[in-house]
Formats: structure tokens, sequence, C-alpha cells
């Protein structure tokens, strides 16, 4: 491996303009070493390496061509992003990729001057390419800009939206379509790449702007007729008819893995005179130039350490199986029972657990591709016909549908029910991920049933719960990983709807947790009953509707009462305050204090220290008792210990 480990090339590199000069010779050994160099990286890391490694010649191409960062260059998402940090300056922060106080998976503005617009989520690379441009215009700047998205991400509507308004327009976007799954593209060789050259040049669409002229001096019908014509021929040759239509000047497709395809065409597109948006179509592999992840069915998308010779991965011995596959065996079993229950995601079925699913009831599950929007008011759909649709989405991901989670589902009182994976602190994958914000945004709306299970049991009896709620819509919020180990029941038990339940009983202090944070709640009480404070913990196990007469008896018996939670503030904890302070249970003396996140975002670490940054573990939780009993120096003492 030796050999293959070494970049001499690369080694020279500190910026883009380093290999602004080089030969086309140079740039195949520099794509070879940044490569080498990328496997290298994320073997130690972990991380999204099959994109990447897609990407690598279309990363070194476009550094070479075009001056970055005065012109601007957007990935769409972030998986691909790895290669482009390499080249930009951020080689030796490689090693830090995603942990904490390093840098991120993702493209982000205050990492880099290179990275013009963070993105964690999809398909906004277009919208965001086309603001930048119109700007550049309104400032007499000029400068490219210039969009890179997968054909994944191209599955969401927002694209589309975006390709409407830039193909109306005249300003000068440059959009890099990265197909990686030949989902468009015929195969491409050496005949395609001739002909993109051809129409990408400047004197092709200098004709092309000549005959357009001509071809206005005819009678609107021929003028007509004759662009129609020369689009259509263009499209047969090369599929692009599509973007055509939506206002764009489509070429390719283009080997992307090829330069001496894919130089000659970028330079073309950067000497482009012309006005108006063009699509550069090229196809790729995931994974290419590294077999392991080229024979792997995901193309090892997202990784954890690995053996950079094997392919194998590292991966820590789980203490307990994941929330998400329990959810999934969970509603398999429902399925089994009734076939009724079906089960979207969107384009997140291996994420959500609905791979698993799929394999059972293939004709039951349905993947709407990454269209959150569409997927929900089909689950609406679905459900005004009888059927029992789960959608299993991230609960950053809903953010994306919230009005058709409003006005398709809730005002309609339609049975959705919504499985919400990822809620609370992600880890690694940082703020973007982050399931900060469902039960605010969920707990606003009129007859929302929501469901927070503390351990993977519960899990099992919300999904059972859910499978029964037929009047109106239901949500179901967990966190990312393993569960804590307690035994599953075999079959779930439909809960009382909006029944909490003490876990443990005290006299002088009140923890009220939703959802997970129970542990630390448990934890928290431990170390209280050391300190000879007797202290009462509850599950609320419903943030909605909630236990009136569980919330009634913590206020009543105890001193405290701290209301615990993974999520932002306006969530579980101001819901509670709301009706306590209508109930009069805040003019008794009773200290009432809220944990929530706090209100800022916290960046890509290890879930256990993002909670610890937050105030939300045990020792948060302790010293939030001891200094409302006016006992802070306590803490004070805790901390120098």
């Amino acid at each position: 491996m030796s050999d293959k480990t070494a970049t001499p090339l690369l080694d020279t590199i500190n910026s883009p303009g380093d290999i602004a000069e080089f030969s086309t010779d140079k740039l195949k050994q520099l794509a070879d070493e940044l490569r080498n160099d990328t496997i290298r990286s994320v073997s130690i890391t972990g991380g999204h390496l099959g994109a990447s490694l897609g990407v690598v010649e279309l990363s070194v191409a476009i550094h070479h061509i075009f001056n970055t960062p005065h012109d601007r260059l957007i990935w769409d998402v972030g998986h691909q992003c790895y290669p482009h940090k390499i080249l930009t300056g951020r080689r030796s922060q490689m090693s830090t990729l995603r942990k904490g106080g390093g840098i991120s998976g993702f493209t982000n503005r205050k990492e880099s001057q290179y990275d013009p617009f963070g993105a964690g989520h999809s398909s906004t690379s277009i919208s965001a390419g086309l603001g930048m441009a119109v700007a550049s215009e309104l400032d007499g700047i000029k400068r490219n800009i210039i969009s890179v998205i997968g054909d994944g991400s191209m599955t969401a509507g927002m694209a589309y939206e975006a390709m409407n308004n830039a193909g109306a327009m005249d300003s000068k976007l440059i959009v890099i379509l990265n197909d990686n799954d030949m989902s468009i593209a015929p195969p491409v060789g050496a005949l395609s790449a001739y002909l993109s050259r051809l129409i990408s040049s400047q004197s092709y669409r200098t004709m092309r702007h000549y005959a357009a002229e001509i071809a206005s001096k005819f009678p609107r019908q021929i003028e007509e007729r004759a662009m129609r014509a020369e689009e259509y021929a263009r499209g047969i040759l090369s599929g692009g008819t599509m973007f055509e239509e939506l206002g764009f000047f489509y070429v390719g497709p283009v080997d992307g893995h090829n330069l001496d395809h894919l130089l000659p065409v970028l330079k073309n597109l950067r000497d482009d005179k012309q006005t108006g948006p063009v699509l550069l179509h090229i196809v790729t592999k995931k994974g290419h130039g590294y077999a392991p992840a080229e024979r792997s069915s995901d193309k090892y998308h997202g990784v954890g350490k690995f053996d950079v010779v094997t392919g194998k991965q590292v991966k820590a011995k789980a203490n307990a199986p994941s929330y998400t596959s329990i959810f999934a065996k969970a509603l398999i079993r429902e399925a089994d029972d009734d076939d009724k229950v079906v089960a979207i995601t969107a384009a997140m079925p291996g994420g959500t657990g609905l791979d698993m699913f799929g394999e059972k009831y293939p004709q039951r599950c349905f993947d709407a591709g990454i269209a959150e929007q569409h997927a929900v008011t089909f689950a609406g759909g679905m459900a005004c016909e009888g059927y029992k649709p789960f959608v299993a989405i991230y609960s950053t991901f809903l953010q994306r549908a919230y009005d058709q989670v409003i006005h398709d589902i809730t005002i309609q009182s339609l049975p959705v029910r919504f499985v919400l994976d990822r809620a609370g602190y992600v880890g690694a994958d940082g703020a973007t991920h982050c399931g900060a914000f469902d039960l605010a945004y969920l707990m606003t709306l009129p007859g929302f049933v929501i469901m927070a299970p503390s351990d993977e049991a519960e899990l099992v009896h919300m999904v059972a719960t859910a499978a029964r709620i037929d009047d109106g819509p239901s949500a179901i919020r967990y966190p990312r990983g393993e569960g804590i180990g307690v035994e599953l029941p075999a079959r779930g038990k439909p809960l009382t709807i909006g029944e909490g339940r003490i876990v443990r009983e005290g006299t002088s202090v009140a923890i009220l947790s939703i959802g997970s944070l129970l542990k630390e709640a448990l934890l928290a009480a431990e170390d209280l009953a050391a300190r000879g404070l007797s202290a009462t913990v509850a599950d609320a196990r419903f943030a909605k509707p909630l236990d009136q007469n569980l919330i009634l008896q913590l206020a009543k018996n105890h001193d405290v009462l701290v209301l615990l939670e993974e999520g932002s503030c306006g969530g579980f904890g101001a819901h509670v305050l709301s009706y306590m302070s209508n109930a009069g249970l805040l003019e008794t003396g009773l200290k009432v204090r809220t944990l929530t996140m706090p209100d800022r975002f916290i960046e890509h670490d290890t879930p256990g220290n993002q909670l610890s940054e937050a105030g939300l573990d045990a020792p948060a939780v302790v010293a939030c008792v001891l200094k409302a009993l006016g006992r802070g120096d306590e803490v004070e003492q805790s901390v120098r210990a």
C-alpha cells in the first residue's frame, strides 16, 4: 500500500490556486492521490465515503478551471465534499472530521471561505446558486456560480422550483447534475464527449444565438417550430429535453471520471459569454476507484472506521439493539395482523429501518424519494382510503413538510402516524441533523397525539398504540442509536392515551422527563438521594395530550419540579408551564425549572458530550435542583472537586 498512499503532488497543494497551471497529466495524478488520501482519511474517522469518491475528478477539474472562492462552488447536501475540503486547505484537519472541535462532515460557511453555502439537507444548491448569481449581477461583479447536485437530490421538488425560476431569468448559472445511478443517462463515450464539447463551445452557442435571431424574423409559428426542432435534435442525442423545457441549455452526458472529457467542457462553460442557466450532465459511480465501496450495495455511503486494504468496517459491539431496528420489528408485527398497515419514507429506508419492513412487505412499503412534502400528503391520501400509514422520517427532515403536516393532515384529522427517528442530538452529523424542534412544532397542532419512549420496550408499546389511533394524527419521536438494554415484550400493548407513569417515588423533588432522558433523571435522583434529597421521577410518555393528573400530583407533593426534555424551548416544558399557570399551580411556592436544549446550535461531537454541553445530563439536573433550593455552593464544590 505504500505506493498507493504516496502523495507527492497533493503534498504541495495548499489552495486551489496551486493547481491552476497543472497539465492534464498532472491533474490525473493529483486525482489518484486525492482519491487515496480521501480513503485513508475516512478510514480513520468514518464518514460519507462513497459520494466523495464519485466526485474526485470533478473536484479537481472545477478547482483547476474556476477561480474559487471568487467563483462560487456549492455542493448539494455536502456528502461529497471531502475531496473539496482537502483541496481547499483543510487536509491537515481531516483527522478531526465530524469530531468535537473538528471540521464538519458537510460544507459549512463558518469553516472556510471556499464553502459559500452550508448544506446538510438536500436539493438546495440550485436555489442558493441562483440567489448568488442574481446578487452578483446586482453588484456588477462578474463571477461564475457552480451548483453541483446529485440525481438523488433531483427527486425533490425544490430543485425543480429553482430550475423553473432560473429558466425564466438571464442570470448565468452553471448546474452540474452528478448522475451516479445511471438513472437518466445512456452510456457515455467518445461520441457523447465530442458532442458535449461541441455543444458547450462558444462558437456553437453563438451560432445558436444568431440562428434564433434569424428565426425571430419569420412568423411566430415558424420561429417556435425551428427552436423546438433544435432543442429536440439535441435532446434525442443527449436526453436533455426535460431540462431544455425548464429553460436550461443542456450539455451532456459526460464521463465524470474522465478528465480528458470533463476539462474542455468546463472550460467552455467558464468562457461562455452567453447568459442564462446551463446544465452539465455528468455520469459518475459512487465509490469509484475503491473496490470494496464499488462492491458494496450502498457504495459505502456512510461508514465507520475501516481497514483500507480489506474495506472491513470496525464496528463497536452494540450493548442493545438500536431504536431504529426495534421500531422496524414492532411495525412488522403490527403489519402481520393488519393488512392495512403501510410504511412510507423519504429516501431513507435504511436509516429509518423500513428496509426491513420492505423485505417482508414490498407491496406495502413506499419510498417517496427526497420529497418529504409529497410523502406526507401521499400518506394522507392513503389514510383517506382506510389504510394505516406510518411515515418514518428523521425529525429534522420532517421540518421540510410542515405545511403539509398542518394543512393536509392535521386540519383534516387524518390518522397518519409519524415516526421521527433521530430526535434529539445525533452526534457526528451535527446541527443540520439534530432533531431539536419536533416537540415544539408538533405540540402546537390541535388534535395531535405525541409520544416519546424512555426505552426500547416503551417504543414497542407506542408503535402498537399508534396503530390503533384512528381519529387523528400521531407521532412517536425517538433518539438515534441503541436502547438501554431492557427486556423487550413479544408484542406491544396499547397505552392509555395521555397517561404517564411514576418510575421512582420520592418526597421533596420531582423530575418529569419526556423521552430517553429518563435515564439521566434516574441517575440524578440517585445523586440527590446521596445529598439527602428524596426525588420522584416520572415518565410523561405523552407530550400531548398532557397527563394533567400526574402534573397536579407532582406539583402538590413536592418542593421542586424539574421538567426535562431533549428538545428546544417552546416544546414540552412550555406546554406544561402553560397548563400549570392556568391551573394556578405556580402560585403555591413550588419551584419549577425547565431544562431544554440551549438557544443555540451545538456542532458535531459525541452525543454524550452534546448532552453535557447542553446541560441536559444527570449532573446538570442535580445542579438545577440544588440551585433552586439555594444550595448552589454545593455545585461549585463539586466542580472544584
